[in-house]
């Protein structure tokens, strides 16, 4: 058992990427609600809207304008916002902390089509 985890190891340290934290919560039903509805009530309320136009990029699709291709990348952009746009940042703003930008992360993941 020993040899397989240091293999395992060693292969991923080879290149392989660690788990998310987003991954975890996308195999969690409320987490992914409560993901949703953090979209909903903020992102999408204000400008984030996958149904009405708006300043902000859709999410839903797949163009990305400043990466986010990566969960950490879109975690950083949720968490630290988009310099010289409206994008602020949500870093301490939300009641959960960083879980809950994670369960945005997780949320926009699962809800996004795979490009």
């Amino acid at each position: 058992m020993r040899l397989a985890a240091a293999l395992a190891f060693a292969i991923c340290a080879a290149g392989c990427q660690p788990e998310s934290p987003a991954d975890t919560f996308r195999a969690d039903s409320q987490a992914l609600k409560r993901g949703k509805a953090l979209f909903v009530g903020t992102c999408a309320g204000y400008c984030h809207s996958p149904s009405v136009e708006r300043a902000a990029p859709n999410l839903f699709d797949c163009t990305w304008q400043n990466g986010g291709g990566s969960d950490q990348e879109l975690f950083d952009i949720i968490a630290s916002g988009v310099p010289e746009t409206a994008m602020i940042g949500f870093k301490g703003k939300l009641p959960e902390g960083d879980d809950d930008i994670w369960k945005l992360v997780a949320y926009i993941g699962a809800a996004a089509p795979a490009c």
